[in-house]
């Protein structure tokens, strides 16, 4: 094998195991703790913003229908493995979301980027997810 190939080869082997760590290390923390300027709150994979809905019960969503469209539900694998605190609820559709202390998370579809807050407070019902 010349030198180039056995470069080029052990290049791949490292972006393939980066990968894979990455996609271990992205499967296993559905939700992130961040901090953006002085805010400190929960956020997706993305870095969005995650919120709770006061309308919900313990480890029940009712939030389904065009309030799951204005607020997509964090669903993830039931398989996927969560930290303390989390657990996942079964939502009417199947689908399992991912839940903090038992109150279900979602995102705001009007929060465009990292750090966006537009859906706090919405309605008096809607607040931003903290730790």
């Amino acid at each position: 094998m010349t030198l180039l190939k056995s470069i080029s080869l052990g290049a791949t082997a490292v972006a393939m195991t980066a990968s894979l760590a990455f996609g271990a290390s992205h499967m296993t923390k559905p939700v992130k703790v961040v901090q953006f300027g002085e805010e400190i709150y929960l956020a997706d994979m993305e870095q969005m913003t995650l919120y709770t809905f006061d309308k919900d019960n313990a480890g029940v969503s009712n939030c389904t229908g065009g309030c799951a469209v204005k607020w997509p539900p964090l669903v993830v694998d039931a398989m996927m493995p969560l930290d303390d605190g989390y657990s996942l609820v079964a939502r009417a559709d199947g689908s399992m979301q991912v839940a903090y202390h038992d109150q279900p998370l979602y995102t705001w579809f009007k929060d465009y980027k990292p750090g966006d807050m537009s859906g706090d407070g919405v309605k008096g019902v809607w607040h931003v997810a903290r730790p």
